[in-house]
């Protein structure tokens, strides 16, 4: 659980990593019932004693280059799925060192010496015919004892359907097996593969593949030259935000190559050159083909890794980015999906950005707050969003009421108010005065003396040319936002 070896993790308390789902937990949390892939709201429930962590993927990718580039340099060709998950293609490797237990031994004696016994930090060694096999025999293994599986077909035979969870993205097909009483991936490879074809689709094709030890079917075939994407830079990047940018703006390109072509990879491979000449490879792999996102996604890890962490000596001079293992089946679309208009829309979006910078392609999330400017949470598009600073299901006693603006400025503007008996008569709108129609109002917010910020009044006031929020603070009234 790699989530956990993060710096800002309490030493000796109970800890519990999230996004939507459980991604890291010590033994405690484990204890109390919660399980990788959980939903988050389930794993609080069950856990409310331990630390909550929001978990940073990019950062933990970062942390993880520096496993990666120790594996490698005892067998090479090594490809990150995700921090934290490594494969190794062991065949060859295997000859050199003389037998699987005498290389996984050597690999566990490096992470061993690498993490230092952190707490999330020991290394669980796994080998098996094939990428799914070898995941969850590493996660049946002991620390310092790798499992090696003779059979692996008889291995994943005892498995629970939850191992599942993670191919099936969620555990709505898992409880329609259970419900019919398919418990283990044993009992689902003796099922028909017809009939779950039919019945399931290409989910339970996919699910029975997996019970049966059959690895995703991929159609590797040869990268024409003009699907490598490459750029080259005059001036050295050495800041975060040009590495990002050029990534950014590469994996664009990328994508609409290989829109052009039908095809999407199954590896990314991962390069750079750096002032001073050096070379830097490494190779992302995933069981489902990329998608533009998750292209993007990878790329921006990867340099992050390599900036943040060693460093590029010189800056960089050139990155490539090139797609291995295509595969022409792309994937099955429900009834009702509209997929290309989706593809579109993050293209375009992905274009302005490209134009723009990435600081001015944002993306909205609600949040809690009392005005309506505090109520959206801003990120980069792309990225994933920032945890929201105030809980948007509170509560929030004295918020402005409905309907919601459709314009915060965000600057309150000074506002020309006149007041008969403390009620709006008339505002001035540029060189003119326009009578108030109709108001709402006021709620009085308290405002935090000790922060600086004084009480307020808030007005909803509709004239004839539109409606607006006004805001009254010592006297003063000032425009805060603008109703449709």
């Amino acid at each position: 659980m790699w989530s956990l070896t993060r710096p800002d993790a309490p030493s000796g308390r109970p800890v519990l990593v999230v996004d939507d789902r459980v991604t890291g937990a010590t033994p405690e949390v484990l204890a109390a019932g919660v399980t990788l892939g959980m939903p988050r709201r389930e794993a609080e429930a069950l856990a409310s004693f331990a630390v909550v962590l929001e978990r940073d993927a990019a950062e933990e990718a970062r942390r993880f280059e520096r496993i990666v580039a120790a594996v490698e340099e005892l067998v090479p060709r090594v490809e990150p799925v995700s921090p934290g998950l490594l494969y190794v293609p062991v065949a060859g490797a295997v000859r050199y060192y003389g037998s699987e237990v005498e290389l996984a031994e050597r690999v566990a004696k490096e992470m061993d010496r690498l993490m230092g016994g952190r707490m999330g930090g020991d290394a669980l060694i796994g080998i098996a015919d094939g990428p799914f096999a070898a995941r969850w025999a590493a996660a049946s293994a002991k620390v310092g004892e790798p499992l090696i599986v003779a059979d692996t077909a008889a291995f994943l035979s005892r498995l629970d359907l939850s191992v599942l969870r993670e191919a099936m993205g969620g555990d709505e097909m898992i409880h329609t097996f259970r419900w019919l009483g398919i418990a283990t991936l044993g009992e689902l490879a003796r099922l028909p593969r017809d009939a779950l074809a039919s019945r399931f689709g290409k989910e339970g094709v996919l699910a029975h593949r997996l019970a049966t030890g059959e690895d995703r079917p991929v159609d590797p075939r040869e990268i024409p030259e003009d699907l490598t994407v490459v750029m080259e830079f005059e001036e050295p990047l050495e800041t975060l935000d040009a590495v990002a940018f050029a990534g950014r703006v590469l994996a664009e390109r990328l994508s609409k190559a290989l829109r052009q072509r039908g095809v999407a990879p199954h590896a990314l491979v991962i390069g750079v050159r750096s002032g001073e000449g050096e070379e830097r490879v490494r190779v992302w792999r995933s069981a489902d083909p990329f998608t533009e996102r998750s292209i993007s996604e990878r790329v921006w890890w990867q340099l992050r890794a390599w900036v943040e962490g060693p460093g590029v000596p010189g800056g960089i001079v050139r990155l490539t980015i090139a797609p291995s293992d295509l595969s022409g089946e792309g994937r099955q679309l429900g009834l009702f999906a509209d997929e290309s208009s989706r593809a579109e829309t993050e293209r375009a979006l992905a274009r302005a950005q490209a134009l723009l910078g990435p600081d001015q392609v944002l993306q909205g999330r609600p949040q809690g707050g009392r005005l309506p400017g505090e109520r959206v949470s801003w990120s980069r598009w792309g990225e994933e969003p920032a945890k929201p600073d105030r809980d948007p299901a509170a509560p929030w006693p004295g918020a402005t009421p409905p309907p919601s603006p459709a314009l915060v400025l965000d600057r309150a503007v000074p506002l020309e108010v006149e007041w008969e008996d403390g009620m709006p008569s008339r505002i001035r709108l540029g060189s003119r005065w326009e009578p108030v129609l109709t108001w709402s109002g006021p709620w009085r917010l308290t405002g935090q003396w000790w922060n600086g910020r004084p009480d307020l009044d808030r007005y909803q006031i509709v004239t004839s040319v539109g409606a607006i929020l006004c805001v009254v603070c010592d006297g003063k009234a000032y425009l805060a936002a603008v109703y449709d």
